[in-house]
């Protein structure tokens, strides 16, 4: 290897690294709010990526269809569960559920009839992929919010292979790739920088500081970040678990949506594109402990270069190799962080 490759390497490791970033960010959040190992993001990726694709085709998504039935859906498991005042919340509900998805259908069609206006695109995919995290929440975890992390991830893994399962029926086997925000590109030494790539780290340090500016500046952040410290103590003054586990698979449906739409135009992605995507993400985010962000960062950042130096000297194994760092920080943690027995269900 000589100064060039490495160059060339630690371009696509941060490139890489940024998308990665935002994915452990997404499981970090879910899983200190609701206990969640967030399986599923992996086809929120997919489904962004692939109706993003679809709309340049002119195609409106299945994943439409996905948010009026789950919005539906929704809507009478709450009427059936509804008791005393509760039927007061109704309209609303039925407002979020049942009319916003009409409209994003709407929206949906219309962006698909103007396959050159890009921008519009997205705005359409985010508004088809980020309902889908609530929508999610209610019908798969909300009812057993309550039950051990072990019951949680079983539904979690079900949840993946529901999706995984309606990602083939909507789109099929076959791949798609979206067409690039920009071709314009510029040379810096070896280095052939594109504005995609740049606007992939762009996108990824807006999304982190947004995601700072919500935790730290807002009601709504620092109610995240009180379930996160202590559900039941969060309950107690009036923070409700369930709205927080809402928004956190909210933002983490928003954050998978942006980056299938950054990783679009890079690759081919298909219905199952996402999943491995999100493993590393996985893997960054358990370097973090899954509960620090700024080690998640850099764990992200580890596993780009990793993933980089292993395609180099050991292609055919850069998927083991990354997913082998896994078992050191599993070890170091088990013997570092002391053992609490207690049940975690409160």
């Amino acid at each position: 290897m000589n100064i060039d490759i490495a160059l060339w390497l630690s371009q696509d490791a941060i490139n890489n690294g940024a998308i990665y970033a935002l994915l452990a960010f997404a499981l970090v959040l879910v899983f200190t709010v609701t206990r969640v190992i967030f399986v599923p993001q992996g086809e929120f990726i997919s489904f962004a990526a692939l109706s993003f694709a679809s709309l340049q085709a002119g195609v409106v998504p299945g994943t439409v269809i996905l948010l009026m039935v789950g919005g539906v859906l929704v809507v009478v498991v709450d009427s059936l569960g509804a008791r005393g005042n509760a039927w007061r919340r109704l309209p609303a509900r039925l407002a979020f559920y049942v009319a916003l998805p009409l409209a994003v259908a709407a929206l949906a069609r219309w962006s698909a009839s103007r396959p050159d206006d890009l921008w519009l695109q997205v705005v359409a995919t985010l508004a088809i992929v980020t309902p889908l995290g609530p929508i999610l929440y209610r019908l798969a975890f909300q009812p057993v919010a309550n039950a051990s992390v072990l019951v949680l991830l079983i539904v979690a893994v079900a949840a993946h292979y529901v999706l995984t399962g309606l990602g083939l029926a909507f789109f099929g086997g076959e791949g798609l790739r979206a067409k690039p925000f920009s071709t314009f590109s510029f040379k810096l030494g070896v280095l052939n920088i594109t504005a995609q790539s740049l606007l992939v780290i762009f996108a990824s340090l807006v999304v982190i500081l947004a995601l700072w500016t919500l935790f730290e500046r807002t009601v709504y952040g620092k109610a995240l970040r009180a379930t996160a410290v202590n559900r039941v103590g969060a309950r107690l003054v009036g923070i409700s678990p369930y709205f927080s586990g809402r928004l956190s698979f909210t933002l983490a449906a928003f954050i998978a949506a942006i980056s299938g739409i950054l990783i679009a135009p890079i690759t081919t992605v298909y219905y199952d594109t996402g999943f491995l995507i999100s493993l590393k993400g996985f893997v960054a985010a358990t370097i973090g402990g899954m509960a620090s962000y700024p080690l998640a960062a850099l764990g992200s950042i580890l596993v780009g270069f990793l993933e980089a130096g292993s395609s180099f000297w050991l292609s055919a194994f850069k998927e083991s190799i990354v997913f082998t760092l896994i078992i050191p920080v599993l070890l170091w943690r088990s013997l570092a962080v002391p053992r609490n027995d207690k049940d975690e269900g409160q």
